[in-house]
């Protein structure tokens, strides 16, 4: 298995799992919590397909990657993504960040610029920023947060086991967009990852994005699912799509925050209008135009019949 060293907790390397494939313009997902770069398993193969090269990887403490005790911040997340891109030589990336992902994509931006990155996009993303304060009064009190942190303390898998329920709206999908087998899966990569990760993270989610967000210069995607209870489109897709000067917001209808598995085809379709197809690019190249996706500044995709 593939792995990048991005630092040393005394005498251990911390390490980063990576997958690599295809060939063509690179596409860096970064998953979201509580799981791993398996997650995508529903966008990888629709990448692939349509000439891209995908790069997925475990954020440290999660899935394959190294579980140190520290680093469990955005400046850390951040430089761990860079030492990654830099090892394997990436340039003209597409960077997609799903949920705390999200969080990745903005800082990087915010930190190294573009001179690396195409374009941007931010999945059910926890931009620009969650907490509440005095010039942020529609946000989420601390204590909610501080909540959180003391049910995982006290019973992670049971913890995990109600964190699933809002993230895929069981309540409406269960059965008919997601199977109980999906959301075991779910649980089954959470439960693997650092106990101190997992709590550690909670505390990153407060990070403000927001001068982070103004500095993005590159095509952006903004895409959220109106149903998101995990973090609203409210205070998240709409308010990151204001910050990012040019972006388009897709909202999905109906959409939880695990939409990349809800609605993966839905997602799948504006990641595709908005990168452009391997047809489109060939189309491109042979005629010299420049091939325009179709998603306006703001598009509303309708949920089709339930499968």
């Amino acid at each position: 298995m593939p792995f990048v060293t991005v630092g040393k907790e005394n005498y251990g390397d911390i390490d980063l799992y990576y997958e690599d494939h295809g060939s063509g313009q690179p596409v860096v997902l970064i998953h979201g919590f509580p799981l791993n770069s398996a997650s995508w398993e529903k966008q990888t193969p629709v990448l692939l397909d349509a000439g891209y090269r995908v790069i997925a990887y475990d954020r440290r403490g999660f899935g394959n990657s190294s579980q140190p005790t520290t680093g469990y911040n955005y400046t850390t997340f951040t430089e761990d993504l860079h030492l990654l891109i830099t090892r394997l030589g990436l340039r003209e990336i597409v960077l997609v960040g799903f949920s705390m992902g999200g969080g990745e994509v903005a800082r990087y931006i915010g930190s190294h610029g573009t001179s690396r990155i195409a374009k941007a996009v931010f999945v059910s993303a926890v931009t620009p920023y969650l907490l509440r304060a005095p010039e942020n009064p529609d946000r989420v009190d601390s204590v909610v947060f501080e909540g959180i942190q003391r049910e995982i303390t006290a019973d992670r898998p049971a913890f995990l086991t109600q964190f699933f329920k809002n993230f895929y709206n069981l309540d409406t999908f269960r059965g008919n967009r997601i199977s109980d087998e999906a959301v075991r899966l779910s649980w089954n990569v959470a439960v693997r990852a650092s106990s101190k990760g997992t709590y550690d993270c909670v505390s990153s989610w407060l990070t403000d994005f927001r001068q982070d967000l103004a500095r993005i210069d590159i095509p952006t995607l903004v895409v959220h699912g109106d149903a998101d209870r995990t973090c609203p489109i409210g205070i998240t897709g709409k308010k990151t799509n204001e910050l990012v000067r040019g972006s388009r917001l897709v909202t999905v209808k109906g959409a939880p925050h695990g939409l990349h598995w809800t609605h993966a085809e839905e997602l799948n379709q504006a990641l595709l209008e908005f990168l452009g197809t391997s047809k489109e690019k060939r189309e491109t190249t042979r005629t010299g135009d420049r091939a325009e996706p179709s998603i306006g500044r703001e598009a509303h995709l309708p949920a089709p019949l339930m499968r």
